[in-house]
């Protein structure tokens, strides 16, 4: 990833509210000389050194996993934004502007593993499913389903763990712009109504 030192950010708080809150993952791996890309929600370990999810057992990541080769990369997409030049004060003094894309993001790299332990398995998809219920007011439990049914998807899927050797992030917020040009952006955003735009205004005011 091409990270100019003005986008990047290093700090494990930030980079983990980031992860909780887009928790689905592009995940890239290579597999028999191809890319295998999927997209799964994952969860970061209280001490951010691993990732966990889960996959249907017919998942290529399985072979992954079982490889030589167990390297990956989760990829974790925030908020973004076209930036039109026409917010800028300084196009008004030179006219050398251009249009540009706000995002933030943070990839994790690390090696794959399964986890095949049926109780572990269990514990973790309650979490997963107590975790996003109440974004949606629901008050929805695993337990709520009959356990027979429950067995039975349990025993189509596997446990993943990732590993993590490095976890960073590139939050591209118009650091690289003139004050004049940052502060008009972070205004033309609180006057939008849409929901993506709301987001990245959140992060642009976040503390440097």
């Amino acid at each position: 990833m091409y990270l100019p030192k003005h986008f990047l950010v290093e700090d494990q708080t930030v980079l983990a509210q980031l992860i909780s809150e887009y928790p689905l993952a592009t995940i890239v791996a290579n597999l028999d000389g191809h890319f295998e890309i999927n997209h799964l929600p994952l969860m970061l370990s209280a001490d951010k050194t691993k990732l966990y999810g889960h996959v249907a057992k017919m998942n290529p990541l399985v072979k992954v996993a079982s490889s030589s080769n167990t390297s990956i990369t989760a990829i974790f997409n925030g908020p973004n934004a076209y930036v039109t030049p026409s917010w800028y004060p300084s196009k008004q003094e030179s006219g050398k502007v251009v249009p540009t894309w706000n995002y933030a993001a943070v990839h994790a790299e690390g090696s794959i593993k399964l986890i095949e332990d049926a109780q572990w398995l269990r514990s973790h998809v309650s979490q997963m499913t107590n975790l996003h219920e109440p974004t949606y007011q629901s008050t929805w439990k695993l337990d709520d389903a009959p356990e027979e049914y429950v067995q039975l998807m349990l025993k189509a899927i596997i446990g993943i763990e990732i590993e993590i050797s490095s976890l960073v992030g590139k939050f591209k917020l118009s650091q690289n712009r003139p004050a004049q040009d940052y502060d008009a952006v972070v205004e033309q955003l609180e006057k939008s109504p849409k929901e993506a735009l709301q987001e990245m205004l959140q992060y642009m005011r976040a503390p440097k």
